[in-house]
């Protein structure tokens, strides 16, 4: 019996210890995941699949997206084992709620956030990570270092990223963060007559919560190279300016995933403005961010986290905040009381009152 419990233990440490190596070999692979999804929304394998009636046999996708038929099935094949596009019986692809969020065509899709993230433009300030945090703090920022500029004045020098950067943060918005702002939390939109969406970045969110609650008179404010090649939308008026200098007057003030960028001496400097811009007695900020809880352990909190660490890389000094932190920001910033609503998505409602 003790030859067989020592054989079983034995066999039970050796099991253990291969599932480390593959879940360690999964991070070294990480990147690969990334770069066969970018390679799918470039082919716009999704959208011509959508275009052609939703199946597609590797013959009849080969010819039309002009593929080796080879490759592109070892791409597919890849894809399907992650729940990315299925082939059916008949031998014929077709898509999946997952690779529907990933075609590059329709509003309703995440492509153009796969997109920036996986630009070059976004990727190099990663390999500076390391060199910044033996730096103490003090030393320039990832971004900077594989740039020359922050990201905001690199997107202001270059019109081509700016106009990515532009589109993805949109459909980031548009397609998880609003519905979720709105199927939760619609009410804090209420007696709202004027609304400025600070960091509203091409307007296209505003746009949507304008839609929503037609009452609600909509300014978009952002950077002057921001809002100049910003489209028209009905309801919203676009205003260029600077939130650290000023924010439109509105009756509510409106920052979705923009205070993150900041460290809390400048995110309160922003909420400062935010206060001056809103009624004495009614009026109200309504920040959607992210909101860590270290505790929690499940799928939505790991990707808070990651979100961490792309301010890390990203940004000059921003971050994901916990409960805490954001209580510190509005309480300098003047604001008498706030509370905080989950969305069924990663962000959080953060009402400040005055």
């Amino acid at each position: 019996m003790d030859d067989i419990s020592t054989k079983d233990s034995k066999l039970k440490i050796e099991e253990e210890g291969n599932d480390i190596k593959i879940q360690v070999w999964k991070y070294i692979f990480g990147f690969v995941e990334m770069a066969v999804i970018k390679c799918a929304i470039e082919l716009k394998i999704g959208d011509t699949i959508e275009a052609h009636g939703g199946l597609m046999t590797l013959t009849e996708l080969s010819s039309s997206l002009n593929c080796s038929p080879l490759l592109l099935h070892r791409i597919l094949r890849f894809l399907i084992h992650r729940g990315i596009f299925k082939e059916e019986p008949t031998k014929s692809y077709a898509q999946t709620p997952m690779s529907r969020l990933l075609t590059s065509s329709g509003a309703h899709n995440l492509a153009p956030m796969h997109v920036l993230e996986s630009s070059l433009v976004m990727l190099a300030p990663w390999h500076n990570l390391s060199a910044y945090l033996k730096a103490n703090d003090g030393g320039t920022q990832p971004f900077e270092m594989a740039h020359g500029k922050d990201l905001w004045r690199y997107c202001a020098a270059n019109s081509s990223h700016n106009m990515v950067m532009n589109e993805g943060m949109a459909s980031f918005a548009r397609v998880v963060i609003v519905p979720a702002v709105l199927e939760r939390c619609g009410g804090v939109f209420e007696g709202v007559g004027s609304l400025v969406d600070v960091g509203g970045g091409n307007g296209s969110c505003l746009s949507v919560l304008v839609k929503a609650f037609p009452w609600i008179r909509g300014i978009n404010f952002d950077l002057p190279h921001v809002v100049s090649v910003s489209q028209e939308f009905e309801g919203v008026r676009h205003v260029g300016g600077n939130m650290f200098d000023f924010v439109p007057k509105a009756d509510a003030a409106f920052i979705m995933n923009a205070l993150h960028d900041w460290d809390d001496e400048d995110c309160i400097k922003i909420l400062k403005n935010c206060k001056e811009a809103i009624p004495e007695k009614t009026g109200k900020v309504i920040i959607v961010e992210v909101v860590i809880d270290e505790k929690d352990e499940s799928m939505v909190s790991d990707i808070r986290l990651m979100l961490d660490m792309i301010m890390m890389a990203h940004t000059i000094k921003g971050k994901e905040r916990t409960r805490e932190e954001w209580a510190y920001v509005l309480q300098e910033a003047g604001f008498s009381r706030h509370t905080i609503t989950p969305t069924s998505t990663i962000q959080s409602i953060i009402q400040g009152f005055v």
